[in-house]
């Protein structure tokens, strides 16, 4: 029988599922490893060819470990709330639980057919009341300790989708999801105080084993900045400050103006009557922005003068006072002095509305531009001719004995809001009472669930979640005083399940605590965790101040909860595209179609280069295109003119370049899909997918078996292997091969331990017969890689137990320091073979070997060499 993984792989697949080989408890005999992927949410769409990636390295490690003697915890489990199922929900009727429970269903059968090695006695669905309980029991814990409150802050408010959006989900004042329109407005929100953790959460970045990518991308999330806050007295307004952070109190004798974030509570109160039609319209319009784009436009300044003017506190000066959206409100105070001589915002801001711009700072030609650097206060009374760095000093110290500022630090971090006007959540354990006031659910009553709902659609303008439509639900009594009181009609968002997902792996059928303590002590860190890097700050970030909090309570050991992190590359998809103009898509025969060449962008999109409207991108797939095997061009099949662009990007539904895995392991085996995805690069970087590429791994896994299995009689048969090391050749590259593979795998360099692999089955056999050892040892040092071929193999060579705990080859030290050197035999010039020759080798043994090769007598063609070059260690040069 030839290699049939369809065959093989669901029968070890339902062994190890059987037998529970991959349970793990607590075993202090052993060191412990373990090792994590980042929680998966199970969409509809189910996996495609490029999330296996990072949950194949995983399984590579948890397999490697076992077999080098530790005590791996590699489990899985689902982030299943979400906005997604309660959107397919509003569509369909389909009870958000149905659509979950189908989707979960369909990642873990996907999941099992790739082989990989969890404990699925740990599976957790942050769904189920179960594991919902110690979420809320979590968020009063936050709520005790005065971390989680009630503010009313602006929020991103999409109508359609009836719920808050955090800034990331909003792009260029639309939803991500749905590109529905999203408004800017004041809305009372549970917030946690993460900002209490910010020193605590930066200065630990330090003791992470983490890409240093990552580390930057949460300091300057966190941003820290040292200043101070400075109060500015209102000129027409008696006991009415505004205060400021800024990072250069040396110049605040260039303040000539301020600036106010269009939401600023102080605005409505410090406008001008004949300013305050222009300064509403303003507001209004800021309305319709996301954070993010209001940012983003650094070319175009827009503002509005309030009418009001404010006090410099250094000279008495009367300042104007702006409203302008670049100021957002969530950032430091929501005000700035804008000292335009010295910062580059400040000044395309003064130029563009003609406002004073003062030079304070020498160093520069503000008349030209801003000078932002450190030089030598000037223009600045008590504090001129001072270095930058003293004159800061001097300034704060002149602030904090008039009461009018003091040092301080400030962070860029804002407390999270943890509220979502959603259904398919976590409800909030809390109730509102008669008086204003909130308490919490008793533990005893938890979990707190979800009740039945028929209509899942949000209520729009009012922006109250679907849960506010539940009366019966929403109306409770306090159980402490039996007077009426109310639910939160708000739920927590899908952050909340996956901060602390970790720690209920480590015991996830305990019903009175959310985690045993000695469980913890011994199976935290998380030594290893892999996933994407576009998790690199909120989960990651929110993940650590959970644990943070957990640790002052007492209820963790480690301050960190993921000892080394490691992101994989994506996997790109390849597709492609050609333009025409069908705008109305009704498929009229006489529509024009073009090649890449023939377009340009215009102001509207693609159009055609000879004139004529907008035109409409199409897309095609791998599976509907002619590829010329000669030129390589991309043809459209029904037009063989026209040649197609190749796109490699990620893959896309819309862009018709997503790989089933389902597809690749039925026609090619999980064992290849595995191989494949560790070979095409390394693991941190993106790679393109190649269903061509694959078939090269399913042919080298072919070799493998055929190394081992003799099976061109019809029968299939063990190979006869010849006891003990073999030659002294086969000796040396079986030694070789598990030093190399141990510290690739070791260093998660996975693309090179299988080329080792390969030239070890490519040279193993090639002058003599196969060892034994060196054929236990290719199966032993290829099972954490092709696991399923891998224990196929170990019970063909007779054993009868699976090969998951067996120990870890060990390389003979003796037989790594090689005796010999390869050095290249060149023909006129041109590499033609290499030759292994000794490390002492004299010119004329070099010599002889060369000329006694057969490749490099062929290539003589039976000429006199005219002369011979020999490079010591490196080459020979023959010239004939």
């Amino acid at each position: 029988m030839a290699y049939d993984p369809t065959e093989i792989e669901p029968r070890w697949q339902k062994y190890w599922l059987e037998r529970k080989t991959f349970s793990v408890e607590i075993d202090r005999s052993k060191p412990k490893y373990y090792v994590l992927d980042m929680f998966p949410y199970p969409s509809g769409d189910g996996l495609h060819v490029g999330h296996p990636e990072g949950y194949t390295a995983t399984d590579i490690m948890a397999r490697y470990k076992r077999m080098r003697g530790f005590n791996v915890l590699h489990p899985i489990g689902w982030d299943a709330f979400g906005l997604p199922a309660e959107q397919y929900a509003i569509k369909t009727g389909t009870h958000p639980r149905i659509t979950t429970q189908r989707n979960v269903e369909n990642f873990r059968r996907q999941i099992q057919s790739f082989g990989f090695s969890y404990d699925w006695s740990r599976e957790i669905d942050t769904t189920s009341p179960e594991y919902t309980r110690w979420t809320q029991w979590i968020f009063c814990k936050l709520y005790e300790r005065g971390l989680a409150y009630q503010a009313e802050v602006p929020v991103n408010w999409c109508p359609e989708l009836g719920t808050v959006l955090a800034n990331e989900e909003v792009i260029d004042g639309r939803s991500e999801v749905g590109s529905h329109p999203v408004v800017r407005l004041p809305l009372r929100q549970w917030m946690l105080r993460i900002t209490d953790y910010a020193e605590r959460l930066l200065e630990d970045l330090a003791d992470l084993d983490w890409p240093e990518p990552i580390k930057k991308m949460q300091r300057e999330w966190i941003g820290r900045s040292e200043g101070a806050r400075v109060r500015f007295a209102l000129a027409d307004h008696e006991d009415t400050t505004i205060e400021v952070f800024t990072t250069r109190p040396d110049t605040l004798f260039g303040a000539t103006y301020m600036v106010l974030a269009p939401e600023h509570e102080l605005v409505a109160v410090i406008t001008r009557d004949d300013q305050r039609s222009q300064v509403e319209a303003y507001v209004n319009r800021t309305q319709s922005r996301s954070e993010r784009a209001r940012l983003a436009d650094a070319e175009e300044k827009t503002g509005v003068f309030t009418g009001a003017f404010a006090t410099n506190p250094v000279n008495g000066e009367a300042i104007p006072i702006w409203i302008a959206d670049y100021v957002l409100a969530g950032y430091g105070t929501g005000a700035i002095m804008a000292v335009p001589g010295h910062d580059e915002r400040d000044y395309a801001f003064a130029k563009t509305f003609d406002l004073p711009i003062i030079e304070v700072v020498s160093g520069g030609d503000v008349g030209h531009a801003a000078h932002s650097g450190d030089g030598v206060a000037v223009n600045s009374d008590f504090i001129d001719g001072l270095a930058t760095p003293e004159a800061k000093t001097r300034m704060n110290i002149w602030l904090e004995e008039r009461g009018l500022g003091a040092a301080t630090v400030t962070y860029k971090l804002r407390d999270w809001l943890f509220s979502r006007q959603r259904y398919w959540g976590e409800p909030f354990p809390v109730i509102h009472l008669e008086d204003g006031s909130t308490a919490l659910v008793p533990e005893d009553d938890l979990p707190l669930t979800l009740p039945e709902l028929d209509d899942y659609r949000p209520s729009g303008d009012d922006f109250e979640a679907p849960l506010a439509r539940v009366r019966d639900w929403i109306e409770t009594l306090d159980p402490a005083t039996g007077r009426p009181a109310k639910r939160d009609a708000n739920t927590m968002p899908q952050w909340a399940g996956s901060c602390w997902y970790f720690l209920r792996f480590l015991d996830p059928h305990n019903d009175n605590e959310p985690w045993d303590q000695e469980a913890e002590r011994y199976w935290m860190p998380v030594d290893l965790y892999v996933g994407g890097a576009e998790h690199a700050v909120l989960h990651l970030l929110y993940a650590r101040f959970w644990h943070k909090v957990f640790f002052d309570l007492g209820l963790v050991h480690t301050k960190e909860p993921f000892a080394k992190l490691v992101n994989q590359g994506m996997i790109l998809g390849e597709s492609f595209r050609y333009y025409d103009d069908d705008i109305s898509d009704l498929g009229d025969p006489g529509v024009r179609r073009f090649s890449a060449d023939q377009i340009e962008l215009g102001e509207d999109g693609p159009v055609a280069k000879d004139g004529g409207g907008a035109l409409k991108v199409r897309w095609l797939n791998h599976a509907d295109v002619v590829i010329d095997k000669e030129s390589g061009a991309v043809h459209h099949p029904d037009f063989p003119d026209l040649t197609l662009e190749r796109v490699v990007e990620k893959m896309s539904k819309s862009r018709g370049n997503v790989v089933s895995p389902d597809d690749v392991v039925q026609a090619h085996g999980a064992d290849s899909m595995r191989l494949y995805e560790m070979f095409i690069g390394p693991l941190e970087k993106a790679a393109p997918w190649s269903t061509e590429g694959i078939m090269g791994i399913y042919r080298f896994l072919q070799r493998c078996w055929r190394l081992l299995l003799d099976d061109t009689s019809g029968e299939e048969r063990l190979r006869e292997l010849v006891d003990g090391p073999g030659t002294a050749k086969q000796a040396r590259l079986r030694a070789q091969t598990i030093a190399g593979v141990t510290e690739e795998i070791e260093n998660m360099r996975f693309n090179t331990a299988i080329s080792k692999l390969m030239v070890l089955v490519r040279d193993i056999a090639k002058d003599a017969p196969l060892p034994r050892e060196a054929a236990e040892a290719l199966v032993l040092l290829l099972a954490p890689l092709a696991p399923h071929l891998a224990e196929e193999l170990w019970q063909r060579l007779g054993h009868p137990d699976t090969l998951a705990y067996e120990p870890w080859p060990v390389a003979d030290e003796s037989l790594l320091v090689d005796d010999e050197i390869t050095i290249v035999a060149q023909v006129n010039g041109k590499k033609r073979d290499e030759l292994r020759v000794p490390k002492d080798a004299t010119r004329d043994q070099i010599e002889a070997l060369a000329l006694a090769s057969k490749r490099v007598q062929s290539h003589l063609g039976g000429r006199e060499p005219k002369k011979i070059i020999v490079v010591p260690g490196r080459l020979i040069n023959i010239v004939g």
